[in-house]
């Protein structure tokens, strides 16, 4: 008989290839998602009362009898995101779960984005050691207590940090300085203490607001901050004198420190006239002395907040012919002397309020007027007992 052509004589090759597809096959479409990234998941869920898990929430789609990265998705519909056989992205809605946040998350060690926020989480945030490709960690809005973990600053991928609205205390990690990536940092509305460490050299916004924070802003805080572009620190208890350095940050846009306790500020022109900074609010706090001109320098300065101080003196001139300044808050002082005529011309567009100082001719026909001035025995106590100039 002659031989046929194209005969395998030795099968075992071509079965195993077969064989090697279909794993593959089976691998892409089932997920089998990596071991301890389900024993990671499964306690997670196991951390949160049941009770609070909705039938039609995400976690109530979690059911471990099916692979959770398996595609398509009859379960785990929401809530998390793979590559391949790993959990990236695990992503909660806001769905009022209650429980802790198990030590056990450690074990996503390909997770990229961990966000739980507008939840009802409690406890401690436990070691993160070993989340080394950690970028997006967002748990606001929970009840999260304890102190902010030390191993935070030793995830080097992080670029946005958002615990705000917990109860976290105790001091900040002095080691902040060390997360090159991180963009965003926001611990707002929490119950910490101490003073500003160090921050991350490539940080662009930052807000602290509502907290127990105290002492002077210091230079060395701020240190080769060159992208800082927003700085809320407001409802603090920082104090002493807010120092020209602080003003000359060069990307600086945004200040917020109203309801602090400092008692100075010092502000120099721009360097050649150039600045980005758009908005300063210093209202409520116990500055003293007269209204510095150097606001005016600034060129793109269109909103200014320096209400409820101990300011007096007059109302430098320059602040009117600043035509990018629309709004102007600087009620609750001690200034005196007539106000700068420019304010009341045509065309003027400047909002805001003089009142509550000790100005005279403030025109009661404009909107910066309408709220009265002080008492004019008030004013001659502040001034010494010397009638307003």
């Amino acid at each position: 008989m002659p031989k046929l052509p194209g005969k395998i004589h030795n099968p075992a090759p071509f079965f195993l290839l077969i064989l090697l597809c279909f794993s593959f096959i089976i691998s892409a479409t089932s997920g089998l998602t990596f071991s301890s990234d389900v024993t990671a998941l499964k306690a997670f869920k196991a951390a949160i009362k049941p009770s609070s898990i909705k039938p039609y929430s995400c976690l109530g789609s979690w059911n471990f009898s099916n692979d959770p990265c398996s595609i398509p998705r009859a379960y785990f519909s929401c809530g998390l995101l793979c590559s391949g056989n790993r959990v990236t992205q695990l992503t909660l809605d806001p769905a009022d779960y209650a429980g802790t946040l198990t030590p056990l998350i450690s074990k996503l060690t390909q997770l990229v984005t961990l966000d739980l926020s507008t939840n009802k989480f409690s406890g401690p945030i436990p070691p993160l050691y070993s989340l080394a490709n950690l970028q997006t960690l967002v748990l606001r809005f929970n009840s999260f207590s304890g102190t902010v973990p030390p191993s935070l600053t030793a995830l080097k991928s992080l670029e946005t940090v958002d615990l705000s609205h917990n109860y976290l205390s105790g001091s900040l990690p002095n080691s902040w300085s060390s997360i090159g990536s991180l963009r965003r940092l926001d611990l707002s509305y929490n119950k910490l203490t101490g003073s500003l460490p160090k921050l991350p050299p490539n940080l662009i916004e930052l807000a602290i607001k509502a907290n127990y924070l105290s002492g002077p802003l210091y230079r060395t805080s701020f240190q080769g901050l060159t992208q800082l572009e927003v700085v809320e620190l407001s409802g603090n208890s920082f104090a002493g004198t807010l120092e020209a350095w602080f003003f000359l940050l060069p990307a600086l846009q945004q200040v917020d420190l109203a309801n602090n306790s400092f008692t100075r500020v010092d502000i120099w022109k721009p360097t050649n006239g150039n600045s980005d900074l758009v908005a300063v609010d210093l209202g409520f706090n116990r500055i003293q002395g007269y209204l510095s001109v150097n606001f005016a320098a600034y060129p793109l300065l269109s909103s200014l907040s320096l209400r409820y101080n101990r300011f007096r003196g007059p109302i430098p001139w320059e602040y009117s012919k600043r035509e990018s300044l629309k709004r102007l808050f600087l009620d609750g002082n001690f200034l005196n002397g007539s106000p700068p005529a420019g304010f009341f011309s045509a065309g003027t567009s400047v909002s805001g309020s003089l009142g509550d100082n000790c100005l005279q001719k403030c025109p009661v026909s404009s909107q910066l007027c309408l709220k009265s001035q002080k008492p004019s025995a008030i004013c001659q106590h502040a001034y010494g007992g010397k009638p307003r100039s």
